[in-house]
């Protein structure tokens, strides 16, 4: 009699994994998607991005299916996986070019690579990356309200990448490399004026074209930094020269 009460025991049990196991085959795109929404809210992120990705695998055509491709993105965003959430913005930009949240695509695409920024000692592949996605943004969307805030962390992408052309330069110099050192510091000469470091690399190309002999060059550098930045600690330094 115990015997058999254990075989329907075991009977009912896997009875009612079967049920459950159909109850979540058949639960609709609306209910997928508002169940990774909740999760979302609750920041399980790694559930709400795996009941996005139910959506786009078992319900493909439905109309959730384009939404919960962003909303997937944004929980591996949320979740830190970057490259699965660059993976599907690239896919939504790809299927939904005419989407009307393609432009927030195209953002989410630049914070990935932007929230991966390392310190200026360290290569800058992903820095250069954000720069080309927030670039798309302000191409693409010029009056979208993303641009405004992609324009914003351009400046601090391109200052970031100026201060690793001075960080090597000051490396160049230390080691009296003193060509290799000019080279980036002219490059921040010419290519990032806008960033706060133009006084000081227009003070170590003055400070190098002394120490090879190129003075009318030196005396160059010199004026263009008086005439631009009078106040400058780096011109009163200059003029020492």
């Amino acid at each position: 009699m115990k015997k058999y009460s254990l075989i329907i025991a075991c009977f009912l049990a896997l009875g009612a994994c079967s049920s459950t196991s159909e109850t979540e085959r058949n639960l609709s795109a609306e209910d997928l998607y508002n169940r990774g929404y909740k999760e979302l809210n609750k920041t399980a992120y790694s559930k709400a991005a795996l009941n996005f990705e139910k959506v786009e695998l078992e319900h493909p055509y439905s109309k959730w299916a384009t939404k919960a491709k962003l909303m997937g993105a944004y929980a591996y965003y949320k979740d830190q996986k970057y490259d699965d959430a660059i993976l599907s913005l690239e896919r939504f930009i790809r299927y939904h070019p005419g989407n009307k949240d393609v432009d927030y695509a195209y953002y989410m695409r630049g914070l990935c690579y932007y929230e991966q920024i390392v310190g200026i000692e360290k290569d800058q592949g992903l820095t250069r990356q954000a720069q080309d996605a927030f670039n798309q943004v302000i191409l693409r969307f010029p009056d979208s309200e993303y641009a405004k805030d992609a324009r914003l962390k351009m400046d601090l992408i391109t200052d970031h990448l100026a201060g690793q052309e001075m960080e090597v330069g000051r490396f160049y110099l230390q080691q009296q490399n003193y060509l290799s050192a000019l080279n980036r510091f002219s490059e921040v000469v010419n290519n990032y004026q806008t960033t706060g470091h133009i006084e000081e690399a227009l003070y170590r190309q003055a400070e190098i074209y002394k120490i090879i002999g190129l003075n009318k060059e030196q005396q160059d550098v010199i004026k263009v930094l008086g005439h631009n930045y009078p106040e400058s600690k780096w011109y009163k330094k200059a003029k020492k020269l």
